[in-house]
């Protein structure tokens, strides 16, 4: 019962409320969804694989984005399975373990998603800013580091989040989301959240703070370059830069609607809105980002065969 109060340990299941009743539909619903996970799951894979067994693809870009790749897996598994089980339940709950579970997976997704996102824009800065000085800065140690930190500060981030969110007394059982995020299970809480709430502020603003000035930066310094550089360094920084401005676009937006129908009440708004912004951030920039890298892959994979004919005749 919603009454009962409950140590978030305690409580067995919680109640997803935000599903609609799509009645015979929900086959098709799920024919949908399972199409979508399907065709992320194949193209992050398959770029994986290209930039594993290709010699020539073995450079910080391509590692960066192999990273990249694998966080899309990770944030799409945490939410695309789950959902494809409840779209055909009856009865949309989850349990606790799996609830802080998923809770885990989407918030390090994001963190990971943003610091994968800056790690690139400064491997692109020295790439198009220091051509000369770029395999003596962008070692294999620093991309290991830069690897390291990416995957690693999020994590324990969030060890610490759930070890502040999990002692909470809960009042309610019943998260008015699809999956379950942080936001909505300390919303739950009648104990005093202070603590949970100003490490997620801090966690959070600065790890956005911080990636976005990393960004930003870089891009200030490739449009110096680019304004005081030749005709080709231009063409260059396009043909580097446009996927990943893309994608830090779209991850902005992504954001943007993750946080708009977390935080304000949108009571007023149609259930199939509110369900879209819910999932948008776990499902389109999974999907986007392969895409947009195709492309460059192709082009970087042409580039060498290219050479290596030229050298072998």
């Amino acid at each position: 019962m919603d009454s009962e109060v409950l140590n978030a340990s305690q409580v067995g299941v919680f109640s997803l409320s935000a599903y609609l009743d799509l009645g015979l539909l929900r086959y098709a619903c799920f024919l949908l969804v399972l199409g979508v996970y399907l065709l992320i799951v194949f193209c992050n894979v398959l770029l994986i694989a290209v930039i594993c067994v290709t010699r020539s693809l073995h450079e910080p870009m391509f590692l960066f984005l192999c990273s990249l790749f694998a966080n899309e897996l990770l944030g799409s598994s945490g939410l695309f399975p789950f959902l494809l089980l409840q779209i055909l339940a009856d009865v949309h709950r989850v349990s606790a373990p799996l609830c802080f579970l998923q809770v885990f997976i989407v918030h390090a997704y994001g963190a990971v998603e943003l610091l994968n996102l800056a790690v690139m824009a400064f491997d692109r800065y020295l790439a198009i800013c220091r051509p000369l000085q770029y395999h003596a800065r962008m070692t294999s140690r620093r991309v290991a580091a830069l690897l390291a930190w990416t995957w690693g500060l999020p994590f324990l981030a969030m060890v610490v989040s759930l070890t502040l969110i999990v002692p909470l007394r809960l009042c309610g059982r019943h998260i008015h989301k699809v999956y379950c995020d942080m936001h909505s299970v300390v919303k739950l809480a009648c104990s005093d959240t202070t603590a949970a709430n100003a490490y997620g502020l801090v966690a959070t603003f600065s790890t956005i703070l911080g990636a976005l000035l990393f960004i930003l930066y870089s891009y200030a310094r490739i449009l110096a370059v680019c304004c005081s550089g030749s005709r080709q360094t231009r063409q260059k920084a396009v043909s580097t830069c446009s996927p990943h401005l893309a994608s830090v676009l779209n991850f902005a937006i992504a954001g943007s609607f993750e946080v708009s129908q977390s935080r304000f009440n949108m009571a007023h708004a149609p259930d199939v809105l509110r369900v879209f912004l819910s999932v948008y951030f776990l499902s389109a920039v999974p999907l986007f980002n392969p895409l947009m890298y195709v492309s460059s892959l192709y082009s970087c994979l042409g580039h060498s065969l290219q050479q290596s004919w030229t050298n072998f005749g």
